[in-house]
């Protein structure tokens, strides 16, 4: 199972075409985050940063606008497999390239998205650039990544929670999103101030049909399973109001494969990856985060 774990983790973690960073260069160089921070930990496993991406997307979906925005003015719908790579490397590059690396990285999206605004087809206006939707985003990718982790890799206490969602405010403030939750409670409040502004759409349905059928990992099964992962750790209350009902989530035995999935990713260490690169860049051995 280990070998085969080791192949579908390589194939998750290919750089997308024109996204290709040195994580291993220049020696010394520090990144946005510290490699003892909870960031650095949580983001290294990529089962959770699959499930955790799919759900921060079902959940940023759910926000009219920031669905508009997704479903009009991105390749999601032609190219779902590069948008999603290019997505997740996006995420890696924030956390573990040499700073001057993410912050170029991270004002070219923020120059991409100016370009980005229209209206829903209610009529209501939209900038991606607005922070309001910056902010939900934001939060909604920290909520997935860190709530994957804690689920289906390593449990983590509210505390560690707190800690890993604090980190991560600098970071989003590049992005734009200077409002994002600090803590645990803080972004349950946050969700509950967001919840009357949430809606079904029928592109939740098509994104999960396209997310599940898509060339993704070589593993299908693996693939369904990392879906009704994410749609098992969104908030119930969201899925009530998006209408994923059981037969989305988890069946007999899915939670168990899932976190002997994620257990299994977080001891195993690809020297090729953005983690472990970043690691023998600041002069760490490249199985640092996997002790």
């Amino acid at each position: 199972m280990g070998r085969n774990l080791d192949r579908l983790l390589r194939d998750m973690i290919a750089p997308p075409q024109g996204m290709a960073v040195d994580f291993a260069s220049p020696p010394g160089a520090a990144a946005l985050f510290a490699p003892a921070s909870l960031t650095w930990r949580v983001m290294k496993n990529p089962v959770a940063l699959m499930v955790g991406g799919i759900a921060a997307v079902i959940l940023e979906l759910a926000e009219p606008r920031v669905r508009t925005g997704v479903w009009e003015h991105t390749s999601f719908r032609r190219d779902p497999v590069t948008r999603m790579r290019r997505t997740g490397y996006a995420a890696w590059t924030t956390v573990y390239a040499p700073a001057a690396t993410a912050r170029a990285m991270i004002a070219g999206v923020v120059r991409a998205h100016g370009r980005v605004e229209g209206r829903t087809p209610a009529g209501l206006a939209y900038r991606a650039n607005d922070e309001e939707l910056l902010n939900w985003v934001q939060a909604t990718a920290g909520y997935g990544f860190f709530e994957a982790y804690r689920r289906f890799v390593r449990p983590m206490s509210d505390a560690e929670m707190d800690g890993v969602y604090g980190e991560g405010a600098d970071a989003a403030a590049l992005y734009g999103a200077l409002g994002v939750p600090r803590s645990l409670r803080e972004t349950e409040a946050y969700f509950e101030m967001m919840r009357p502004k949430l809606e079904a759409s029928e592109i939740i349905d098509e994104f999960l049909t396209i997310v599940r059928a898509a060339p993704i990992l070589p593993l299908k099964g693996v693939q369904r399973l990392m879906v009704r992962a994410a749609v098992e750790i969104t908030p119930r209350w969201a899925r009530d109001i998006l209408g994923l009902g059981r037969d989305y989530g988890f069946r007999a035995g899915h939670e168990t494969i899932t976190r002997t999935l994620g257990a299994l990713a977080d001891r195993i260490v690809i020297e090729s990856a953005p983690p472990a690169q970043s690691c023998k860049r600041l002069g760490l051995p490249v199985d640092y985060l996997y002790r």
